[in-house]
């Protein structure tokens, strides 16, 4: 019996759109992205992989040395619910390395479409915390994103290396809430993750964060083989959340991580336990 894929990287991060060329714009004027290339995909490999019929428009975008993909599919799927919690288990964000938040905080406030999810603007967390000052927020068809900034004496030293001038300097992870941490470990583990930090961020910035009376979150941090960007698991204690959610590729919540990995002959859409998608497919030459 051959071993299953083992995760190397993370390559691309997909998000499913209900009308990409407005969320391009969106993104270049935030975060200033730069398009790599409009497509329509379609064929019996692409609606096997994506479990749909018909195919998508494709919008490729790059954030600093990170690839974002937009899919507005032919046959859309359900628009992103309302009133949903930063705890509920549909929620999955990116987290963006900003060099200024205040001028990154001002470029946001400068679109319209947007909605904040973090109460009275960025937080600045405690050491015990990280110490990084964040804000969440929506784009316009409410996926959430997260800008986070580290402080100078902690910045990573693959985010103070050639840094650029840009306000947006690229992705540092993707995060997503779980109901139970050593399930999704080990879920991860499976697939060749490993844990490189753990932590349980509360107090009142965490509150504010994550607009969440007495928030405490388990904040567990795993990478594959190469760790950045990375994935974060997010488990809400004694906080009512709504459950795991059925969602399909072309339901407007559906974010997926594309992962390249060894041992992998042909891409395949997986599930986690609490329904976050990814898709592992075979390593690209380079």
């Amino acid at each position: 019996m051959s071993a299953g894929p083992a995760v190397q990287r993370l390559s691309r991060f997909s998000l499913t759109t209900a009308d990409a060329e407005r969320l391009a714009a969106f993104y270049k004027g935030v975060f200033g992205c730069r398009r790599l290339g409009t497509e329509h995909v379609s064929g019996v490999a692409f609606e096997t992989l994506m479990g749909v019929k018909g195919g998508a428009l494709r919008i490729t975008l790059s954030l600093g040395k990170q690839v974002i993909e937009l899919l507005q599919f032919d046959h859309p799927g359900k628009p992103y619910p309302d009133n949903g919690s930063a705890s509920d288990l549909i929620f999955q964000h990116f987290a963006i390395v900003v060099r200024d938040m205040a001028e990154a905080y001002r470029r946001l406030s400068a679109m319209e479409g947007w909605t904040a999810i973090s109460r009275g603007g960025p937080q600045r967390l405690p050491a015990s915390s990280g110490g990084v000052t964040a804000f969440k927020f929506r784009d316009p068809e409410r996926h959430p994103l997260e800008f986070l900034s580290f402080p100078k004496e902690a910045t990573p030293a693959h985010w103070r290396k050639g840094q650029s001038d840009e306000v947006c300097l690229g992705i540092d992870h993707s995060a997503i809430s779980v109901s139970d941490t050593a399930r999704s470990v080990s879920f991860y583990e499976n697939l060749g993750f490993q844990m490189s930090s753990r932590s349980l961020n509360r107090g009142t910035e965490q509150e504010n964060l994550d607009d969440i009376a007495g928030a405490k979150v388990e904040v567990t941090a795993l990478g594959p083989r190469w760790p950045d960007p990375h994935l974060e698991l997010l488990c809400y204690r004694a906080i009512p959340r709504s459950g795991k959610l059925e969602r399909a590729n072309a339901d407007i919540a559906t974010t997926r991580l594309i992962f390249e990995a060894s041992n992998c002959a042909v891409p395949r859409d997986s599930v986690d336990s609490d329904g976050h998608h990814l898709i592992v497919e075979g390593q690209a030459v380079r």
